[in-house]
């Protein structure tokens, strides 16, 4: 798996190249020819707006890559392995970029393909796969991060439509997507569900859902998340994803993405140690490159064993995962030991570059407060380690 921004800086150690194929070979060319392109180019500048470069759509849609793993409806059915090398490609690139497919594919398809029945996948995948639609994922509250099982958005059956009130926050692209995968909880079971809101045919939303950007962001800069107010909205109960009966079918969502989240964090990682020994070897101080010292040696040589230690982590994740055999607490520690490992990586790196780390031209600061959005989101460490704590204890510390 060479994935070196400067070809002399061996990030794959262990070369586990030697377990990918000729498709997967291929599919990441594909994947970093359009990072190197097209992203790497214009990013800083729409990071710094805070701004998604949505010109972008149609060349992600010729990737190849939109509904990752889904079989049928024009998604690509790729592998756990090829999804996690296209989250890690992307995110080599930037945060925003990979959130945008996340987003899209993994949680508002992956919804949809999940929970849907035949009619409504049929009705909503075939566009989306094309990205002739947008899809966005609506499960946080402002009052409820980690404990999303307390939500308070409420569905009320009135006739042929749910009657939705609620909050929703931090939702990518809530405010200008096509289909949001709404979780409400049912009225009449208590049951939380799924529902599909979709636009107007004129483009806007339909009455009762209000939804703005939320700005001031000090990461992932490059995409936004919606603020959304939802106030009487009515939404045709045939838009009730068929088979989502209750919270577990978020979790099930959620275990789908999690250990794709994983590969995120391993994105940003490799990037951040290839830019940190690239910057080491030409920077130069008191007369020599700082690769010389033995300081930022010892620093460079446990980047590298975190760094390999993630990629062994990911693969195997994505060996269990197409096997079926991925469990809960298995994602939960990739998720975990990835985003904490990464955090620490790109801080390190964006250390070595000294002053210039703070630039957006070395790139590596996007790296490093983006990973401190990917450390929280899906889970905070801290709740990754509640949820391995109570695999190995038998006994549950949440309550």
């Amino acid at each position: 798996m060479t994935t070196a921004t400067d070809l002399s800086v061996n990030s794959d150690f262990y070369v586990l190249d030697d377990y990918l194929n000729d498709t997967d070979r291929a599919l990441i060319a594909r994947v970093r020819g359009f990072v190197e392109q097209d992203v790497t180019p214009i990013i800083n500048e729409y990071w710094e707006k805070a701004d998604f470069p949505y010109q972008l759509v149609p060349k992600f849609a010729e990737l190849g890559i939109i509904g990752t793993a889904i079989q049928g409806y024009g998604c690509p059915g790729l592998t756990r392995l090829q999804t996690g090398l296209v989250a890690m490609e992307l995110s080599r690139g930037d945060g925003s970029i990979n959130t945008f497919n996340a987003v899209h594919s993994g949680l508002a398809m992956g919804s949809i393909n999940l929970l849907g029945s035949d009619e409504q996948k049929q009705r909503w995948l075939p566009a989306m796969a094309k990205l002739e639609k947008l899809g966005a994922f609506a499960l946080t509250e402002p009052e409820h991060g980690s404990d999303s099982v307390a939500l308070e958005t409420s569905a009320r059956l009135d006739g042929d439509h749910y009657v939705i009130n609620g909050s929703k926050r931090w939702i990518g692209l809530g405010h200008v997507a096509d289909l949001v995968i709404i979780w409400a909880r049912d009225t009449a079971d208590q049951k939380v569900k799924a529902f599909v809101l979709e636009k107007n045919d004129d483009g806007s939303y339909p009455a009762g859902y209000q939804a703005e950007a939320i700005t001031g962001k000090m990461a992932k800069r490059a995409i936004q998340q919606a603020q959304i107010e939802i106030d009487g909205l009515r939404i045709p109960a045939e838009n009730l994803l068929a088979t989502s009966k209750s919270f577990r079918d978020v979790g099930a969502v959620l275990n789908t993405t999690r250990s794709t989240v994983a590969w995120e964090s391993l994105g940003h990682a490799t990037a951040a140690y290839e830019l940190a020994v690239k910057y080491a070897r030409e920077r130069v101080q008191f007369g020599h490159p700082i690769a010389s010292y033995q300081l930022v040696q010892n620093k460079l040589a446990n980047m590298l064993a975190d760094l390999t230690a993630m990629q062994l982590i990911c693969f195997r994740t994505a060996a269990l995962q197409d096997k079926g055999q991925l469990s809960n607490e298995q994602a939960s520690l990739a998720k975990m030991f990835t985003g904490d490992k990464a955090r620490t990586l790109c801080r390190d790196a964006r250390d070595m570059f000294g002053g210039n780390g703070i630039l957006l031209e070395h790139h590596v600061a996007r790296h490093l407060t983006d990973m401190e959005v990917v450390h929280t989101y899906e889970g905070t460490d801290s709740i990754q380690s509640l949820i391995l704590g109570r695999e190995i204890t038998g006994i549950s510390a949440f309550s």
